[in-house]
């Protein structure tokens, strides 16, 4: 049965591999690694060409990643916040993308595909800060050579174990299927109680839209702050007007003016509002007894038909009412 399974994957192998990669880099949630390993393992045994192997995981890359570099070109912040909502942990995703665009620039691309989730980010997110194309087909490409390079050698190097897990593997029959599919369900079942976990503990009083609005317009309004990182400003310049600008980095030097008594409001544009959350509960904790992140965040309130004003100061991620412009350029 073993030598079935190595027949069958030597004669479809770059077929495999093509397809496996592309669909992991769209986004499905299938490992492409494991297929890497084992392709690399029968290179090893001259049964795929491993010049092919490269050349196929390398085409599949760019093919994939090429489309969500032009959807974040074209769309921009959208089409992260939509990725979030549909993945495993849409809460976090975008932040952690932004953290690590942040800090690497266009070089994210280099690592991204080993870090879980920023594979499929960082191809959107450097479309929308303005990376040129041809920067973007050598970075990407260059990253998905040392990927696909890293998962072909250790199948390589280690063809002898390999054949002996696919020998167990075939001789565990159904067993083997069965187990890998059990091991999928507690995968997502342990994701999805994680997401649970984490909204249940942002559970929070929320301010409505109209109820802000209403305050605005009688003179009595709270101190609005934007607790968006740089890179989500830059993304979506929009803001609400007079709103104090405040990184999640540097929230309580932020505030540090304002008076405990004083009423805060929070926002951000991330799925179920949880940087604002997480923002309000650091500000709860610090003694501000009267915070509240918005519902719906910076979305519903122009959804709602509130006006909006365009980020115009120098320093976006800095405390103040006015920016400078920041539109997204070379990264």
């Amino acid at each position: 049965m073993a030598h079935q399974i190595i027949a069958l994957f030597a004669e479809y192998g770059l077929l495999l591999v093509f397809l496996n990669v592309l669909a992991a880099q769209a986004g499905v949630p299938v490992p492409a690694v494991p297929t890497l390993v084992v392709a690399g393992a029968l290179a090893a045994g001259g049964r795929l060409p491993l010049a092919g192997v490269v050349a196929v995981a390398l085409l599949a890359c760019l093919l994939g990643d090429l489309a969500w570099y032009l959807a974040g070109r074209r769309h921009g912040a959208r089409v992260m916040r939509t990725l979030c909502r549909i993945s495993l942990s849409p809460d976090s995703c975008v932040k952690q993308s932004e953290l690590r665009f942040q800090r690497w620039r266009g070089r994210v691309l280099l690592v991204a595909k080993f870090v879980p989730g920023l594979s499929t980010l960082a191809p959107p997110l450097v479309g929308a800060m303005g990376m040129p194309l041809r920067r973007f087909l050598l970075l990407d490409g260059l990253g998905a050579l040392l990927w696909a390079g890293v998962a072909l050698m250790l199948g390589y190097a280690f063809a002898g174990e390999i054949d002996r897990v696919l020998q167990a593997v075939a001789d565990a029959g159904t067993l083997a299927l069965e187990a890998a599919l059990l091991l999928l369900v507690v995968y997502v079942l342990g994701r999805w109680w994680r997401r649970a976990r984490l909204l249940r503990s942002l559970r929070m009083a929320r301010i409505e839209v109209a109820e802000l609005a209403d305050a605005v317009a009688a003179g009595r309004a709270p101190v609005v702050i934007d607790v968006r990182s740089v890179v989500a400003r830059q993304l979506d310049e929009r803001l609400i007007p007079g709103a104090l600008l405040a990184d999640p980095a540097d929230l309580v030097a932020a505030v540090a003016a304002l008076p405990f008594e004083r009423e805060l409001v929070v926002y951000c544009n991330c799925p179920n509002e949880v940087s604002a959350a997480h923002a309000a509960r650091a500000l709860a904790a610090r003694g501000y007894r009267h915070v509240r992140p918005l519902r719906g965040g910076l979305d519903a309130w122009e959804a709602a038909g509130h006006a909006v004003q365009r980020l115009v100061a120098a320093d976006a991620g800095g405390a103040g009412q006015g920016v400078d412009s920041v539109a997204p350029g070379t990264v």
